[in-house]
This record gives C-alpha cells, structure tokens and sequence, in this order.
C-alpha cells in the first residue's frame, strides 16, 4: 500500500468525521455564545447554567442528525469494502 493511498483514506475518513460532526458543534458554539451572552447581561456566573443547555442542545441535534450520521458512515464503510484491491498492494 503507497502512501498516496494512505492519505487519501485518511483524508476521506477525516472528511466523513467533520461531516458528521459539524452539527453537532455548531450548536455547542451558537448555544454557547447564548448562554454566555445571557450570563454576561445578568451576571450569572453558575457552572451548571453554561453546561446543561450545551449538553441539552448537542443531544437534541445528536437524535436529529443520526438517521443522516449514519446513512453517511455505511456509505462510508460500504465505498471502504466495496473494493480492497488498492489496499492489497
């Protein structure tokens, strides 16, 4: 197996990872700047305020996205196995 084929697996796999993850962070950054939005203007400064909305947020996004998540990962893993001749090599 060359290299070239090495970085292109790993590109692509490092590819479907941020595909698969971006909505997920995505929400964590805007919830996140929301709720420190919100401390900042009321002066809250309570651990648990800033952490269990972004947890709430992200698992709500996670039940929504993973029909999607997981269509991407077996076409993924369905391109993967489909042909192993260029990892043979």
């Amino acid at each position: 197996m060359s290299d070239a084929v090495i970085l292109t697996l790993m590109q692509r796999a490092l590819e479907t990872l941020m595909w698969i993850t971006a909505p997920m962070l995505a929400a964590a950054i805007i919830i996140g700047v929301v709720v420190s939005l919100i401390q900042t203007l009321t002066s809250i400064q309570d651990q648990t305020f800033s952490f269990a909305p972004r947890v709430a947020v992200i698992f709500v996004v996670f039940l929504i996205t993973f029909p999607w998540a997981l269509r991407v990962l077996v076409t993924f893993t369905q391109s993967l196995f489909s042909d192993f001749s260029p990892y043979i090599r």
